[in-house]
């Protein structure tokens, strides 16, 4: 795939991360308040310390995603590939998006585990159409008939050394 369709789903991934970066911190944090004003208590375990876990990892777990979102948006702009800790964030975020997406068939169903893997197939296609350098053919032998690459030089024919007659 081509440049058409990079930087669109470059965009759309940015965006998707950040709605989820948000909606993962607003749920953890909503549920952090409903445990702490029923006083709910899982298995004999102190409320207020199972309201403050919910709270601390909402807002971990949505800087996490806004990180990768930050990451994927980096891409978009540039319209270069991921590169160093922005690429290690994008394969995370892949790779969580996998096991959230295997872990959420039972509980929650069928949808948020296609949720999960279409985030997921995003993540993995913006890393994928950044993969090759641009202009470069994927069978690696540069131009039309095996013509080197335009960075390869030209192969140099050998020169007689002076006071020889020349062999061609």
């Amino acid at each position: 795939m081509g440049p058409v369709v990079r930087r669109p789903v470059a965009w759309i991934v940015a965006v998707v991360l950040f709605v989820e970066a948000l909606g993962f911190a607003a749920v953890n944090w909503f549920l952090g308040v409903v445990v702490d004003r029923q006083k709910m208590s899982l298995a004999g375990l102190d409320p207020d310390v199972m309201s403050t876990s919910s709270k601390v990892a909402g807002v971990v777990f949505g800087l996490y995603f806004a990180l990768c979102g930050l990451a994927a948006l980096l891409v978009a702009v540039r319209d270069r590939r991921p590169a160093g800790v922005g690429r290690i964030l994008l394969i995370s975020a892949a790779v969580v998006h996998g096991l959230l997406g295997a872990f959420a068939w039972g509980p929650m169903g069928w949808t948020a585990f296609l949720f999960m893997v279409v985030v997921l197939a995003l993540i993995v296609l913006l890393l994928m159409t950044y993969d090759r350098e641009e202009g470069a053919p994927a069978d690696g032998l540069g131009g039309p008939e095996g013509a080197p690459k335009s960075g390869t030089p030209a192969p140099v024919p050998p020169v007689a050394p002076p006071g020889e007659p020349s062999a061609s």
